[in-house]
């Protein structure tokens, strides 16, 4: 069974809200329609009616069991305004000023979801990723003692024998820069909680750089090295069972000969399903490489260490990926609590700068 469809049948039983800022595109609205005639939860469209229901048309899309939401007609709208003046950042802004910004679909959406109105969020079909990121972290809260807000892509790649059977996990390809040693422990962290929980098996993390185990000493593979070494010991104190092994090369990390020959021992090389990549450069490069040559199913970006589920969408997002990120999202706000038991009990009130 393709990962993706593992996915639809897990949300069909328990079907969650998605919210979509990008409301008035053609192909987001698909996807959204999809999303609902598969019985995989709600979809709420961000937008004005006439503009959604015009695009609607251009795909031959119903929105009968849709959710229409005109940010500036929404009941909640003076609510809304009244907690972004809360925030630190937004303190004294004017009237007209917090409108605007509220009413701005992003914005909007990211307020649904902090304040329990939707249960994930997929935006950025039509946007930088600024655009989106932006109100995410300003209004939605990190996960306890995660620091570095970061985010992966699910790939899975036909006719591949290498990873979970072709089910690989990238990160970060989309949202720091030139991660630091806590950084990047933190990555390969939140990354391995949700190959944990996507497959089921035990996470096996490999740390990717341009040197295996010391084959070329530098800062940069000294600085993926300590990561390794921080992360594999918040596994062992916090008892997640997973693998991590770096710094290691690519083919070293997938290729179980490769892995034998340069890494003997190791429980990741030639194994692993999980790549971490040393820096944005390198993670987004490979993402696009493999996606195009390969025609694998890509699903992202998945955003890790936030308090509720969210994804940024490629600007060149299919419809099929759409609706699959989106079902994604919706099995993350399923299994939050279980994948962070360390949460406790949920968020209330404003959301700290």
């Amino acid at each position: 069974m393709k990962f993706i469809q593992s996915v639809f049948d897990k949300l069909e039983r328990h079907p969650k809200r998605i919210v979509f800022p990008d409301g008035t595109q053609p192909h987001v609205i698909a996807g959204a329609v999809e999303y609902v005639e598969r019985k995989l939860g709600i979809a709420i469209l961000l937008g004005k009616r006439d503009e959604v229901e015009e695009a609607a048309k251009k795909v031959n899309a119903t929105l009968r069991r849709i959710h229409i939401i005109d940010p500036e007609k929404a009941e909640d709208l003076s609510l809304f305004i009244k907690r972004l003046e809360q925030l630190n950042r937004y303190r004294g802004i004017s009237q007209p000023d917090a409108v605007k910004i509220i009413t701005h679909p992003n914005y909007f959406g990211a307020m649904m979801l902090q304040n329990g109105q939707a249960d994930g969020l997929v935006g950025g079909a039509t946007s930088s990723s600024g655009s989106i990121l932006r109100p995410l972290f300003q209004l939605i809260k990190p996960l306890p003692g995660v620091k570095s807000i970061s985010s992966c892509m699910v790939l899975q790649i036909p006719n591949c024998d290498y990873g979970n059977e072709g089910l690989f996990i990238f990160a970060d390809c989309g949202v720091i820069p030139n991660p630091n040693v806590e950084q990047l422990a933190c990555i390969a962290i939140e990354s391995a909680k949700l190959s944990r929980q996507f497959t089921g098996g035990v996470p096996r993390i490999a740390m990717l750089s341009y040197s295996t185990r010391g084959s070329t000493q530098t800062q940069d593979t000294e600085r993926i090295a300590a990561a390794t070494a921080l992360a594999k010991q918040h596994f062992i104190e916090h008892n997640l069972e997973a693998e991590i092994d770096g710094e290691l090369q690519a083919d070293a990390a997938i290729v179980p000969e490769v892995g034998a020959l340069k890494a003997p021992g190791s429980t990741v090389a030639g194994r692993a399903n999980v790549l971490i990549f040393p820096d944005l450069n390198a993670g987004n490069i490979s993402l696009k490489l493999v996606h195009r040559f390969t025609k694998a199913d890509a699903y992202g970006q998945l955003l890790l260490g936030l308090d509720k589920p969210a994804a940024d969408l490629s600007r060149g997002a299919s419809v099929e990926e759409i609706v699959g990120v989106s079902a994604i999202v919706g099995l993350q706000a399923i299994n939050y609590r279980k994948l962070y038991p360390e949460q406790g009990a949920r968020y209330t009130g404003v959301p700290i700068e």
